[in-house]
């Protein structure tokens, strides 16, 4: 038994692992907590159609397990990467959107981040706030969520989990 099979496993997987990681990021999936039935059908497929590309012609259980084991050290590595250097953090995530600032939409960001009207409103309501002008600062965070903070010093602040946008229901912000 050779290790050169073994480090082309590692070399592969972890080709995959950073091609994964830049497609999700062009691809502007803000909502992973947010998976629809296409979505997790996706991800299905796409780690079917990379498996072979990560383990080559070795399918035993020690490549598989060597091919995991590299994608979970080079995560790890990542991680303690971001939180060494906060630029490869803003790199590799999206940052943050304000969505209203002193009750005023932005109309640019929603439309370019799909949020429609009817999902902003649900938002102010999961946090008590019912018109736009009581909003004193609404983002989008990196995690999906809608955080608003109210001009009313008095209303529990929540958080509001993005639902998946289904860009056939629900009339847009313009």
């Amino acid at each position: 038994m050779t290790l050169s099979p073994y480090l082309d496993i590692i070399f592969r997987s972890v080709a995959v692992y950073f091609f994964m990681t830049i497609a999700l990021r062009l691809f502007g999936k803000k909502e992973l907590s947010q998976l629809n039935t296409g979505d997790i059908i996706l991800i299905l497929l796409i780690s079917n159609s990379v498996q072979n590309a990560m383990v080559g012609p070795d399918t035993s259980l020690l490549g598989g397990l060597i091919a995991a084991l590299a994608l979970f050290i080079i995560n790890y590595g990542i991680k303690k990467l971001e939180h060494k250097y906060p630029k490869l953090n803003t790199l590799l995530l999206d940052k943050p959107e304000i969505l209203i600032h002193d009750g005023k939409l932005d109309f640019k960001t929603l439309s370019k981040l799909d949020i429609t009207n009817e999902e902003l409103k649900e938002a102010m309501r999961e946090h008590g706030v019912e018109y736009f002008y009581e909003v004193k600062l609404a983002m989008l965070e990196i995690d999906g969520t809608i955080s608003i903070i109210s001009k009313n010093s008095n209303l529990i602040q929540t958080h509001y989990k993005r639902k998946h946008n289904d860009k056939s229901s629900g009339s847009q912000i313009s």
